[in-house]
């Protein structure tokens, strides 16, 4: 009889023994899957966070640039990109398209032709434009080759003019 109590210990003390295993691995695949899903998580969080702090110095930037000029309309402005790219001469007509107010302020707009530039040239009107030191920006932009040289291009612009209130 003491025989069989022994066995029959044994035998119950490797099934408790088994069925904490079954727990415990149960348990450690459970943590495992929501340690991946928390890595997931936070991977993508950081890639949100990395957005936000560029979309943060974007805004800084536009937000930065209407306080640095006091230029007055749309026609001083490009007359300023121009000038400082030295291609007063290429630009053939600045007209304006209208004034309207919107919510940051009035905004502005003109179509500009200029005429007979190079490639190197339209890169430049572009670069000056995009970081000019008030809001400019291109609505429209229409490049075509020039009759007389094909080399050269002739540009029509829509841009508009941001001015606070």
């Amino acid at each position: 009889m003491l025989g069989d109590r022994r066995y029959i210990y044994f035998v119950a003390g490797i099934v408790i023994i088994v069925i904490a295993a079954t727990l415990a691995v149960r348990q450690l695949s459970a943590e495992r899957k929501e340690l991946k899903l928390l890595k997931e998580q936070r991977k993508e969080m950081l890639g949100l966070k990395d957005e936000f702090l560029s979309l943060r110095q974007r805004v800084a930037a536009v937000e930065g640039k209407k306080n640095l000029t006091n230029v007055q309309g749309i026609v001083q402005a490009v007359d300023e990109v121009f000038s400082s790219a030295g291609m007063k001469d290429k630009l053939k007509t600045v007209k304006s398209a209208g004034k309207r107010e919107v919510k940051e302020g009035f905004e502005e707009e003109a179509d500009i032709s200029v005429e007979k530039v190079n490639m190197n040239e339209m890169v430049n009107i572009f670069y000056r434009i995009e970081n000019a030191p008030m809001i400019l920006t291109i609505r429209k932009a229409t490049i075509k080759k020039s009759f007389e040289n094909p080399e050269l291009l002739n540009i029509s612009l829509v841009l508009s003019f941001l001015k606070q209130k």
